[in-house]
């Protein structure tokens, strides 16, 4: 079973974000996306990045995961780029990416921007994903700590984005399933209002969507000054002496 869930927050007045996913016996492909820019742009370039991506995928008779999944990303990008450049309503949109794509036992993870993936093990939980952010950059430097990083002013501005540019950098990651209990991706209106461990908690003692729908009201209690979007889906593992995490 996949949770998933997302909701508009308390201060904003339109959703950004979109989140959505398909899986069948085979595969599974998780997608989540928090949209930037004027008006409703930030809602349209989300759902064309996320509506890409999973077609491409499934219209993949045989996949390579990490290949597949670039080139997926890739041609959301260059949709988004191209509606941004021939219609002034849409100039300079954008919108951050995080994709799972799993298979056999092996999940591969890309992401562009600050939206994160998270595992969870039987006694621990892993942040997969590196934001690209401005502030992020500054605790890379040396400039601010962990802490500081926490209740920056600028932790919204980000360094990488899908179709803001004629080409993105992606960064992947390779996770073995098989060490894994669950997954999480989130928009960063999750993150900076709830802690890893509280996700955990909330995770391990719950079914995904009743995860889902405790972190969005964890998330809204603290504020909710940003949309929120959580998925919530089962790793392989089933054994906490196997389980990463510990």
């Amino acid at each position: 079973m996949v949770g998933l869930l997302s909701d508009v927050g308390r201060v904003r007045k339109l959703n950004e974000d979109f989140a959505d996913f398909y899986k069948n016996k085979d595969l599974g492909v998780y997608v989540i996306a928090d949209g930037m820019g004027g008006h409703n742009a930030g809602e349209v370039a989300s759902k064309i990045a996320v509506e890409t991506i999973i077609s491409y995928i499934k219209s993949k008779e045989e996949i390579h995961k990490e290949d597949d999944l670039l080139r997926a990303i890739n041609l959301a990008n260059d949709k988004i780029y191209k509606l941004s450049r021939t219609n002034k309503k849409f100039g300079g949109m954008g919108t951050t990416i995080t994709a799972c794509l799993a298979k056999n036992g092996e999940m591969v993870v890309a992401n562009v921007g600050d939206s994160g993936c998270y595992t969870i093990g039987y006694s621990g939980i892993t942040k997969i994903t590196k934001d690209h952010s401005l502030v992020q950059q500054l605790v890379d430097e040396g400039s601010i700590t962990e802490e500081e990083a926490a209740i920056h002013p600028n932790k919204n501005i980000i360094t990488r984005a899908i179709g803001t540019n004629i080409s993105v950098e992606v960064d992947t990651f390779k996770v073995n399933l098989r060490e894994v209990r669950k997954v999480m991706l989130c928009t960063d209106g999750l993150s900076n209002g709830v802690s890893m461990n509280e996700m955990y908690d909330i995770i391990v003692k719950n079914d995904n969507k009743n995860s889902c729908r405790q972190l969005i009201e964890l998330s809204n209690l603290r504020g909710g000054r940003d949309n929120i979007s959580v998925i919530v889906f089962e790793g392989e593992c089933k054994d906490d002496r196997d389980c990463a995490g510990k």
